[in-house]
């Protein structure tokens, strides 16, 4: 099993969890979101941003969680008007899909994230993507 399906099963099951845990549901778009935000953290903070601060790939990591989130909600609930959630009573939101206090989280959240991408390093078994030499 490749680290990618690895990591897309991962943040597939956590993301909707951490839902469920905060507000009592949550929706299968939230799986395919999680999935793609931690391999994308993964791409991104363990590849061409590896070197650089904690501070930097979590901020990084933010803009990415924040992107897919507002992308799966226009799609999820402004094309398909599923109505998963809305941020519009929250301070500076865009369309209620994203908002700064949830990108704030995002922040944070990255962390934990960038311990399971370092950690499935770590696992003997799972095949990773060879890098080309420059």
């Amino acid at each position: 099993m490749k680290k990618d399906a690895v990591l897309f099963a991962t943040g597939g099951i956590i993301y909707p969890v951490l839902e469920i845990a905060s507000r009592g549901y949550s929706d299968v778009s939230m799986s395919i979101a999680g999935g793609v935000c931690l391999c994308l953290i993964n791409r991104f903070c363990n590849g061409p941003f590896k070197k650089k601060s904690l501070s930097f790939k979590c901020c990084v990591g933010s803009g990415i969680i924040t992107s897919v989130e507002f992308l799966t909600g226009i799609v999820v609930n402004v094309l398909l008007k599923q109505n998963v959630w809305d941020y519009s009573d929250l301070p500076l939101n865009v369309l209620g899909q994203v908002c700064l206090p949830f990108s704030i989280l995002w922040f944070f959240i990255t962390i934990p994230a960038l311990g399971l991408c370092g950690l499935y390093d770590k696992i003997k078994g799972i095949p990773h993507r060879k890098r080309i030499a420059k």
